[in-house]
């Protein structure tokens, strides 16, 4: 028998990655050739962009599930799950916004910020967990690394591309 909450808790945070992928994808590839994500200096770390969509769903549905062990942990959203399943919600809507600020309004030094406070929420979610099921906080981790990770990618783009006014798009040349 489908333990469905499980299931839903696991899809859940990658609704909102794959609704950003599908709507920005043709910023980030085209079969007409090049496009001004194509162009940004990156740093030699930057892995090939086919990486991050394996990447990003294997770490929504580890912290998918964290929640769901939270939750059933918790026997439900009871008083006891309100602080940690509040961040966990924060965190996902923060992560889900990144992608709009990068590449919908190119903004880098506001996609910056907006990971580093992300990075934040996602910690405080992390701690929040382990007060209430070590494993879930545990499977947190990989995300909290990739973030890190993320951040310094950001924080690159951010430090060596020009100001959002300077970014041209496909269509503009």
């Amino acid at each position: 028998m489908a333990n469905w909450p499980a299931i839903g808790s696991i899809i859940l945070p990658n609704v909102g990655g794959w609704a950003n992928g599908v709507y920005f994808a043709g910023q980030i590839r085209t079969e007409q050739g090049k496009t001004w994500y194509d162009e940004l200096k990156k740093p030699w770390w930057n892995p090939p962009k086919w990486v991050f969509g394996p990447a990003w769903t294997i770490l929504y549905s580890s912290m998918g599930y964290a929640s769901y062990r939270v939750l059933e942990e918790c026997d439900g959203f009871t008083e006891r799950a309100v602080v940690p399943l509040s961040l966990y919600g924060t965190q996902l809507l923060m992560n889900w916004a990144w992608t709009p600020i990068f590449f919908g309004l190119k903004d880098f030094k506001l996609a910056f910020i907006e990971i580093v406070a992300l990075s934040g929420v996602a910690t405080a979610t992390t701690i929040s967990f382990v007060q209430v099921d070590k494993p879930a906080a545990a499977l947190m981790l990989p995300y909290l690394a990739w973030l890190g990770y993320a951040s310094s990618l950001s924080y690159y783009i951010y430090k060596n591309n020009p100001k959002i006014t300077e970014v041209k798009d496909e269509k503009d040349k």
